[in-house]
């Protein structure tokens, strides 16, 4: 009995034992299962993050592409960049200021086809904000990449500027925007260049403008594509190198990277800063060690070549590098002369020239007259075509105006200027002539050669004190020199009732009369609407005298500030920018005179103020004197004599645009 009592505990033992080790067993599950399913669960999580990122990377980078009809709409200041790996040009934002003076900006990326003479443009929520004046470079590493650094943006109507410091890759295999971030990098700038030298990126030059005096450089950088890091280039007090300027060439050769020409401005105190235009040529001579490969650089002027070859000194014609010739191509351009005293006159060009890097030498680039065939015929001609239109042809449906209009305006023109439109006539045209197909006359052309063909679009026109911003697109065999091929034709519209600024001077009276002598329609016209207005003189009464005789002097006094206005004889500078002009907007006025009422406000006790508030003390005070001018009784008469004439308020302004500005000083923001 006692035998069995000990077998019954000892399994009743070992049954405990074996339920507490299946109990234990399922604690250890239950815990390895819950271990596991928070493993699980993490996995998830950290899984569910990186898509998270992954999808908003992929948003922020998503570029659509989309064909456009032309090129880029009207603007000025963009670049035009050649594809380094492919048969593509590619061009990148730009400005455009409107007739009411607002300002826009761009930052879109297109791309040009040759082979298919077809724009695409490029969206991506990643890219560089809307700038104009920057400069872009091209490298052929890793399928091509374009480097854009800084540029400029103003607001709307101007009363805020911001230039940038920032510098972008752009990868073509992928279209798509990377902002490269480091600590130490150029100051902000525009109007710079940069030039590819193997794996290094040069940048010099350039100008900083808060809104009161434009400041110009003349630092070089080095940026290295391997490490992405830039570099101040050092020099000694003693060793020679360019001056400050801005819009220059900047072109690679072999020894090192050539600069010629550019702009900059000269402030004396009391005056109005002049625009100077430099035609030196340097070369920074790059040198790598043979053991370690760091470069050096010195600066080394360039002795000018006596040739007959030489372009005359000209802002506006930035060269574009031809590789395969090892020359840089300019084209255009915008030379200042000295009027007289009191303004200067802009001749523009459109002659095309050719640098070579490697001896300095300049060559003229004349198109080629075909060769003809001796076939017996005579050869063709064509009439004389003028070189204004006639806004009452029918032919010009599409771009007239009515006659009245046409009238109006020759007749307030010869009011301000005391000359009338005339039609350049020649004996004879040449249809074979090669130089029938040149471009007109610009300046700030962006150019980029492909292979052996140039390209040109758009640039700045000036006619009288107005500039046009152009969008024609023209291409050149620069191996064959033949013709020009017009790829689009331009849109803006120009009035040919405008004086050209190319400082050809034509007879007043070749347009007054026909060939047989007798008056055009339109000097008719002209006559009888002089004569109403004069009608307004005719002898008063002996009641009246009084009040007709003030009117009177009102009047001639109107009338004499008008041709005043408009040939600026015997104002001071400051008396001409200073003053409104007629039918010209308080905007209009701010607009032209903004530095000068920057200085006044500084001078006036604002030495603390700049940027935003140094603008706005300026505006102030334009603002002011725009409403208690002394000239205001005579502005308003000259509305009174405008409105007589039959001009409404729009052609107004177009006067008071015209006569503000007065002739062109070499102060336009396009200078720069």
């Amino acid at each position: 009995m006692a035998k069995k009592s000990a077998t019954n505990k000892a399994t009743a033992k070992a049954a405990k034992k074996e339920r507490a080790a299946q109990k234990t067993a399922r604690k250890e599950r239950k815990k390895a299962s819950k271990t596991s399913k928070l493993e699980d669960q993490d996995d998830e999580d950290l899984e569910s993050i990186l898509d998270k990122i992954r999808r908003e990377w992929e948003e922020a980078h998503t570029v659509t592409e989309e064909v456009v009809e032309g090129p880029p709409s009207k603007r000025a200041n963009a670049t035009l960049t050649a594809c380094p790996n492919g048969n593509h040009l590619w061009s990148i934002g730009g400005e455009f200021f409107s007739e009411d003076g607002k300002a826009y900006f761009y930052n879109d990326v297109f791309r040009y086809s040759p082979e298919k003479n077809e724009w695409r443009k490029f969206i991506s929520p990643t890219c560089p904000g809307p700038r104009s004046a920057h400069s872009v470079v091209a490298s052929p590493v890793g399928g091509g990449k374009l480097f854009l650094f800084g540029g400029e943006f103003s607001s709307l109507y101007q009363n805020s500027f911001h230039h940038y410091r920032d510098l972008w890759v752009f990868d073509i295999p992928t279209h798509s925007w990377e902002r490269i971030e480091t600590k130490i990098r150029p100051s902000a700038r525009s109007g710079h260049r940069m030039a590819m030298w193997k794996h290094y990126i040069v940048l010099f030059g350039g100008f900083y403008d808060p809104g009161y005096r434009t400041q110009y450089l003349n630092d070089t950088w080095l940026f290295d594509t391997q490490e992405y890091k830039w570099k101040q280039i050092d020099f000694k007090e003693s060793d020679r190198r360019p001056s400050p300027r801005s819009g220059f060439s900047f072109l690679p050769n072999s020894e090192g990277i050539v600069l010629y020409g550019g702009y900059c401005k000269e402030y004396v105190k009391g005056k109005r800063p002049v625009g100077v235009i430099l035609d030196d040529t340097w070369l920074l001579r790059i040198t790598l060690d043979p053991t370690t490969a760091i470069p050096t650089f010195r600066w080394e002027k360039r002795r000018v070549p006596s040739s007959a070859h030489v372009p005359s000194p000209r802002a506006g014609a930035t060269m574009a590098l031809w590789n395969t010739r090892g020359m840089g191509v300019m084209f255009g351009g915008v030379t200042d002369v000295e009027r007289d005293e009191e303004g200067m006159e802009s001749m523009l060009w459109a002659d095309l020239y050719g640098y070579n890097l490697e001896n300095s030498k300049w060559t003229s680039m004349n198109l080629r007259r075909p060769k003809t065939v001796g076939t017996g015929k005579k050869k063709q001609v064509r009439s004389a075509i003028p070189a204004t239109a006639d806004p009452g042809d029918s032919e010009n449906e599409d771009e007239k105006v009515s006659s009245s209009t046409y009238s109006r305006i020759r007749m307030i023109r010869t009011l301000f200027t005391g000359t009338s439109q005339t039609k350049i006539t020649c004996p004879e045209q040449d249809v074979d002539d090669p130089n029938m197909t040149k471009p007109m006359a610009r300046y700030n052309a962006m150019l980029a050669v492909l292979r052996n063909t140039l390209y040109i679009y758009g640039g700045i026109l000036e006619r009288g004190s107005r500039e046009y911003t152009l969008d024609d697109f023209y291409t050149l065999q620069l191996d064959k020199l033949d013709k020009y091929s017009c790829l689009r034709p331009m849109s803006t519209v120009i009035p040919e009732d405008v004086e050209s600024s190319s400082g050809d001077e034509s007879d007043s009276d070749t347009d007054s009369h026909n060939e047989d002598g007798s008056d055009t329609d339109e000097d008719c016209d002209e006559t009888t609407q002089e004569t109403e207005i004069g009608e307004e003189n005719r002898a008063p009464s002996s009641e009246e005298e009084p009040v007709v005789t003030a009117v009177t002097d009102l009047r001639a006094q109107a009338s004499a500030f008008m041709s005043a206005s408009a040939q600026n004889a015997g104002r001071s500078a400051e008396d001409i920018l200073s003053t409104p002009a007629p039918g010209e907007t308080l905007a209009m006025f701010y607009a032209r005179s903004r530095e000068y009422w920057a200085q006044k406000a500084q001078s006036r006790g604002a030495m603390d103020s700049r940027g935003k508030q140094l603008r706005r003390d300026g505006f102030g005070l334009a603002e002011e004197h725009y409403g208690e001018s002394e000239y205001k009784p005579v502005l308003e008469e000259v509305e009174k004599i405008l409105a007589e004439a039959g001009l409404d308020e729009k052609e107004m302004r177009e006067v008071g645009r015209d006569a503000g500005a007065g002739p062109s000083d070499g102060q336009s923001r396009n200078r720069r």
